[in-house]
Order: structure tokens, then sequence, then C-alpha cells
């Protein structure tokens, strides 16, 4: 909107703070995505092959957290630096096309839509589970299932099972709706992760209202200072102290004469 220059008004970008990104995104969708998935389903991640569509933030919780349950993950990605980040962290990287053949769970953290089509259905093994933990019903083409589906019925509150014109069955979780939102068991992203989120957005918000005279329309950073305080705050919750920079080494991070930071 802001771009198309449809935006009379300043707006804070909440969901693009560290305070979200780091936390919400990665703990929040990791956990409760495999959580709700686990009891939606009643199946053991150990030992399974999990195949996590997307390494952003959230991909990266839900394939970090899924190697933590046991599972052997697979990432596919678009982006090369993303997809060599997954490399690097020890996840084997490869096509969407490629993982199909390998994967019992599958699990669309992208953002974006048709990441698992009917190519990648055919190509799924015999029972495969097929869930969306990374925006609204899109990422996952249910047309596809349904246009070469035999037939459908509900194996579980929450899941549909296709069965396809190649013999084999395909499980979808929650309609492809979000798997940790829309699923029978699901409760959410935990409190302890959504706590944080909900305080930095209406500390940006009362923010935006006292300075909303200073700012232009359009999409602004939440200023670092409040993403910052809102992590000092909730370490001291927790008992948390961290060391603080003297004059000398606040002084030597902002410049780049560093003879002259020890002559004063």
């Amino acid at each position: 909107m802001a771009r198309q220059g449809l935006m009379t008004f300043p707006a804070y970008a909440v969901n693009d703070t560290p305070m979200k990104r780091c936390f919400d995104n990665v703990h929040g969708t990791g956990e409760s995505a495999l959580t709700n998935l686990a009891l939606v389903t009643n199946l053991l991640l150990g030992g399974k092959r999990v195949v996590v569509a997307g390494f952003g933030y959230c991909g990266r919780g839900v394939a970090h957290k899924a190697q933590g349950w046991g599972a052997d993950v697979i990432v596919t990605e678009v982006d090369p630096r993303r997809a060599l980040q997954a490399h690097m962290e020890g996840f084997r990287v490869m096509s969407m096309a490629a993982a199909a053949p390998l994967g019992d769970i599958f699990l669309t953290t992208t953002g974006n839509c048709d990441v698992l089509r009917g190519e990648h259905f055919h190509a799924m093994r015999d029972g495969a589970v097929v869930a969306n933990a990374g925006h609204f019903d899109v990422e996952i083409r249910v047309a596809d299932l349904e246009a070469t589906a035999q037939a459908s019925r509900t194996v579980r509150p929450g899941i549909t099972e296709y069965a396809l014109d190649n013999g084999r069955r395909i499980n979808l979780v929650a309609d492809g709706r979000l798997v940790n939102l829309a699923a029978p068991t699901s409760m959410g992203h935990p409190a302890e992760v959504m706590d944080q989120t909900f305080a930095m957005q209406f500390a940006a918000a009362l923010d935006l209202l006292e300075h909303r005279d200073e700012l232009a329309p359009g999409v602004h950073p939440v200023p670092d200072a409040i993403d910052h305080w809102i992590a000092a705050t909730r370490l001291e919750t927790l008992g948390i102290t961290i060391d603080t920079l003297d004059d000398t080494q606040r002084a030597y991070l902002d410049a780049w004469q560093f003879d002259a930071i020890k002559g004063s």
C-alpha cells in the first residue's frame, strides 16, 4: 500500500522487529507448529523425515526443533543465501521435487502460495502428512489434491485423507490452514513468547500515538529503543543480569581511530 501511495497515515512494521522475528517466529511458531502437529496426528517425529519448506525465521525454528525431536530434517528454499545457511546449520537442502518422494511429514513455512502442488503430491510416499505453518491457506494447493483424489475421508479430527489416483494416500492437516491455530488441538503460540510480542506491539502503538505528527504517511520501522527496552524488561522479569558497556567501550564502537580513544 505504501509503495502504491495508498497510505494516508504512518504505521510501524511491528512484524519486522527482532523481538518478533527472533522469538515469536523462531520459538513460537517452531514449538507450537510441532506440538499441535504431534497432538492432532498422534505421530512420533523421532526417526521420521520432516521436510520444511522455507528457511526464514519460522522455518528455521521448525527445522531446528524438529531436529531436536529426533527427526531427519530436509529443507527446501528458493533463496540461495537461506539455502546455504540451512546447509551450514546441518540440514539437507534440496528442491521440493527432490524432497517429495523422501518425506514422511511436510511443513510449509514460506509465506508464499502454491508451495506444495499436484506434482509433489503424486511423488509423495503413501501416508505422507502435509501441514502449513507459514501463512494463510494458500501454501498447500488443496485444489490439486481434490482434483486428483479418487476419494477423501476424515481419518481423525482435523485430518483429511485423500486417496490419489496412483493408489497413494495423502493426509492433509487442518485443510491447509495454520496447524498451530486451526487444528482441533491448537492453542497457538506459548504465552511465554506471545507476552513479549504483545508488549512490543503495545509499546510501539503508544510511541506511534505520541509521535504520529512527526511521521510521514507510510510504513516505518519500530524504533530500536523500544525493541531493546522490551528485551531488557523481559530479562529483568526472568532475574537475568547482563554486562553493560563502559565509556571506553562505547567510544570504541563509535570511532574509527582507536589510538585517539586510548589517548583520551
